[in-house]
């Protein structure tokens, strides 16, 4: 009788796990239907770039997040940070920076061009950079905007990299200074991080990896490289089975799966990444696999708006796993359904999503060719 007993509970035990497996299964075995594919041309570059022309240099409202040392740290924010107090914060002002070197170089028709380079030299110049510097150099600074607004920055210095432009070589060399200390601030901090931030917002720690190895990669920065790679092994190699089903939280703008994702792409073989991919998202090898969109509730909420984000980086996060892997490249349709949900939204709405929304459509429609 005993051991009748035992069979009988252990038939329960399999029972509930099929149960649950199939119901997991479930959610991805419905048809997936095919998106638009959504397109980044001129007139759509000229609608993006309204949202970065109107914030840069937009100085309130804003929202500082310093540590206040004293009376003397009580500043406007154009004091405070010369180049980057605009766009509400710190690193939405650095983004919207990014946005309009990425628009320039992409499309040298776009409207106003003269006149957005100029808005440019004049924010990112010599005498403003070293006022950058100081501020990050101050006794309470050591974390300022750690690793998102860091992250951004680089991208930043990525992208003017890799513009064949003359003004860009002046803008690099001006911002220099503040890469290279951010470089090092990156280098000093990811030794100390014993565990990986997951959450869904700015700490993100594999968001702010993958920029700021996008950006060791652009300029041969070798010691970044290998730290990157070395501590994105560290934190995400034995991961499996990311509840991806949980995502997104009440106000992510990452997807915390997604993004870890797309940071083991770019620091594996493809031969590793494939299995580490199998273990960690085994959904997204079926061709059906699909997600619900962030929907937002009210745009003109700072943070329930962050659901907007959240489409948006999922798309750039989706495009780059399947980049170069056929197998996954029903991916990028689902992508498609992502920006597709957000991107009619953000131009003319609320200053709560238009500081910063913009930066993440114009690269995660960049996504789809990259």
């Amino acid at each position: 009788m005993k051991h009748l007993y035992q069979v009988f509970a252990l038939l329960i035990v399999f029972s509930c796990q099929n149960s649950e497996k199939n119901q997991k299964e479930s959610n991805y075995n419905t048809k997936v239907e095919i998106a638009d594919v959504p397109q980044l041309n001129l007139e759509q570059a000229n609608r993006l770039a309204t949202l970065p022309i109107h914030c840069i240099n937009t100085e309130y409202p804003n929202k500082l997040g310093q540590v206040l040392g004293g009376d003397d740290d009580l500043k406007s924010p154009q004091e405070l940070h010369p180049a980057f107090y605009g766009c509400f914060d710190w690193h939405s002002a650095v983004h919207g920076h990014w946005s309009l070197v990425k628009l320039l170089k992409e499309f040298p028709k776009l409207n106003n061009r003269e006149g957005v380079i100029q808005k440019l030299l004049a924010n990112i110049s010599k005498e403003n950079i070293e006022q950058e510097v100081l501020y990050f150099k101050g006794k309470h600074n050591a974390s300022y905007e750690r690793t998102y607004g860091w992250a951004w920055l680089l991208k930043l210095a990525e992208e003017l990299h890799t513009w064949d432009h003359p003004e860009a070589r002046v803008l690099e060399r001006n911002l220099q200074p503040l890469t290279d200390l951010i470089v090092q601030r990156y280098l000093e901090f990811l030794p100390k991080l014993n565990y990986p931030i997951r959450v869904g917002e700015h700490p993100n720690t594999a968001f702010g990896l993958s920029f700021a190895y996008d950006y060791a990669l652009a300029v041969e920065h070798t010691e970044l490289q290998d730290l990157i790679e070395k501590r994105a092994r560290q934190f995400y190699l034995d991961d499996q089975d990311c509840p991806l089903e949980w995502e997104p939280s009440g106000f992510d703008f990452l997807s915390p799966c997604l993004e870890e994702a797309a940071l083991m792409k770019r620091v594996l073989p493809k031969e590793d990444f494939v299995d580490w991919i199998n273990d960690f998202l085994p959904e997204l090898n079926n061709k059906d696999f699909d997600i619900e969109v962030g929907k937002v509730s009210d745009r003109t909420d700072g943070k329930l708006v962050h659901l907007d984000g959240v489409n948006f980086s999922r798309a750039w996060s989706l495009n780059h796993i399947a980049k170069g892997l056929p197998e996954f490249s029903h991916l990028q349709n689902l992508a498609n359904k992502h920006i597709n949900y957000s991107l009619p939204s953000i131009v003319g709405d609320s200053y709560e999503g238009g500081h910063w929304l913009g930066s993440f459509a114009i690269y995660a429609l960049n996504s789809m060719d990259n």
